[in-house]
């Protein structure tokens, strides 16, 4: 009866990280499509996308060039007043959308 118990605890655990996972992603697609890939793109630059491209990024790097953007320690006008709008959620979603993207 313990090990069952234990089991079904240990499943149920594993089934909420993947779906917390999951909307992680679906969260860090749909902000990054909102906010990122006019002048970023998706997986690589085009004539629409002037800047680098974030695909395949080290996620600690996004996250942290982000929380710069937004504190201001990290200066670009566009992208201090475009990570300004952004919560730590948003950041962390979206470096874990790209960086998981390939380039």
């Amino acid at each position: 009866m313990k090990r069952l118990l234990v089991s079904t605890m240990i499943l149920t655990g594993a089934a909420l990280t993947f779906t917390t996972q999951a909307a992680s992603l679906y969260a860090g697609k749909s902000k990054a499509a909102a906010v990122c890939a006019q002048c970023h793109g998706v997986r690589s630059t085009s004539a629409e996308a002037p800047f680098p491209p974030l695909a395949g990024r080290d996620e600690e790097y996004l996250e942290m060039a982000l929380k710069q953007y937004r504190d201001k320690t990290r200066i670009s006008d566009i992208m201090n007043n475009i990570a300004g709008s952004l919560t730590d959620r948003d950041i962390n979603n979206i470096a874990d959308y790209y960086s998981k993207q390939k380039p």
